[in-house]
């Protein structure tokens, strides 16, 4: 690791705020690449800063690197198993029988939770273009707006995505702070099912009541789903929660069991994300490829084309890892430290803060994490704090980069389409949901943070 360079503390303000604005211009203003935007406004702030040279590629270099060794293997291993989960009819599966088990008065609550479950493995966009059909079937059976139904599916699948690992964005942010993915997975699930209850059943009822939203034309008369195709329910639950068992297993070992226990030292292995996700992945290409039809093929083109996205997601996230480095090499770290104990503001506070501003004005929840996450991690005294308080910071980056989506965030034009909404209708429902879904998250991250 770099030495920290000891920089005008004046200086280092004025490069941070106006690398930050530059950033933000880039990519609000002239459309740049996420991924572009971020190095370019890391490398201004090392530059405008003071750093030399030398150690402005050190940062680039280590934050490249060091983010990238923690999540790579996670990120595509994860899109390997969702995409097999997708293409197996697992989704459907698990909403499908969800919903008869709940029954059509309370089909809104088992969407939400199958959305929620869902989108831990399949990112938001395959999993809303999987999962809304059965909404649409829901509404035009009971007559009711098709908001009722969707809302739950959409905020169930918004936590999903924000809140519970092995979901890219938890990962990132995981990694970035240095804490264990089990008390991410925990905390994640906890406050992410509060906060799907709020903004998917409970705002659902109620958008559905106010909004009379019919099943799109275009919809109306789609064939009903062959139910015999399609995998049976406990074997994707199963599955599902392969990786995640591993995981919570190895972190509640590291507890209550020594370190040279031979059930600690298996779950060691075992509860290694990257190695939870590769078992999960091998067990879905037995069960839902290969028993499932797929020749060996198949699944290599089909996961092949899954780990197409991933690209992105890991360079911009790597990015994220420069813009950490370089506010920490400069001694940036150390100021926003210092900022926050004069202002008495918990950390959890801040995260979540920080995660709300770039969320809002760059609409993308990944850069909101990213940077979020990136500023946060610089913080000296970062890594001395408690596991649980850390995965409550994760959740309140996850909270923020969630809250307030609107026209600059692909999301937003996605439910409008595929639900039939105008614009308005779209800012008074999903909109609001969303905003729900992050805050509510944040304030129980809040609350469990005080225990930590």
């Amino acid at each position: 690791m770099a030495e920290i360079t000891m920089l005008d503390p004046a200086r280092l303000i004025f490069a941070a705020i106006a690398g930050l604005v530059l950033l933000l211009v880039l990519i609000i203003k002239f459309k740049v690449h996420a991924m572009v935007a971020i190095l370019v406004g890391a490398i201004a702030i090392g530059l405008m800063a003071g750093m030399p040279a030398s150690e402005i590629v050190t940062a680039v270099n280590d934050g490249i690197g060091n983010t990238l060794e923690g999540i790579a293997l996670l990120i595509g291993l994860g899109s390997m198993f969702g995409a097999i989960l997708e293409a197996s009819g697992g989704a459907q599966t698990l909403a499908i029988s969800m919903v008869r088990r709940f029954g059509d008065e309370k089909a809104a609550w088992a969407l939400g939770i199958t959305g929620l479950i869902v989108a831990m493995p399949v990112f938001f966009d395959a999993g809303l273009i999987i999962l809304i059909p059965l909404a649409f079937s829901l509404a035009k059976r009971t007559g009711r707006s098709t908001l009722f139904y969707a809302v739950p599916l959409l905020a169930g699948l918004a936590v999903g995505h924000a809140f519970i690992p092995p979901t890219p964005g938890p990962v990132l942010v995981a990694s970035m702070l240095g804490v264990d993915l089990g008390w991410v997975i925990l905390i994640g699930i906890f406050c992410g099912t509060i906060a799907m209850i709020v903004a998917g059943p409970i705002w659902g009822s109620f958008c559905g009541k106010k909004y009379m939203i019919p099943v799109p034309e275009r919809l109306s008369e789609q064939e009903d789903i062959d139910e015999s195709k399609l995998p049976h329910f406990a074997t994707i639950v199963g599955i599902i929660m392969i990786p995640l068992l591993f995981i919570i297993c190895d972190s509640v070992c590291g507890v209550v069991l020594p370190a040279d226990h031979f059930v600690s030292i298996l779950f060691s292995f075992l509860g290694e994300p990257f190695v939870a996700m590769l078992i999960a992945t091998i067990v879905a290409m037995l069960i839902l490829g290969l028993r499932h039809g797929y020749t060996m093929e198949q699944l290599e083109n089909l996961m092949t084309k899954s780990l197409e996205p991933t690209g992105l997601i890991m360079l911009v996230t790597a990015c994220g890892g420069v813009l950490r480095y370089v506010l920490q090499y400069s001694g940036l770290g150390d100021l926003i430290g210092a900022a926050v104990s004069s202002m008495s503001l918990p950390l959890v506070v801040l995260a979540f803060l920080v995660a709300v501003l770039v969320r809002v004005s760059v609409g993308s929840s990944t850069v909101a994490m990213t940077m979020a996450a990136g500023i946060v991690s610089a913080i000296p005294g970062i890594s001395e704090l408690s596991p649980l308080y850390l995965a409550c910071v994760t959740a309140a980056i996850a909270g923020g980069s969630t809250v307030l989506s609107h026209f600059n965030d692909s999301g937003f034009w996605l439910v409008k389409s595929l639900v039939g909404l105008d614009e308005k209708t779209t800012l008074k429902t999903w909109t609001i949901m969303e905003t729900l879904v992050g805050f509510t998250g944040f304030l129980v991250a809040l609350v469990i943070s005080f225990f930590a």
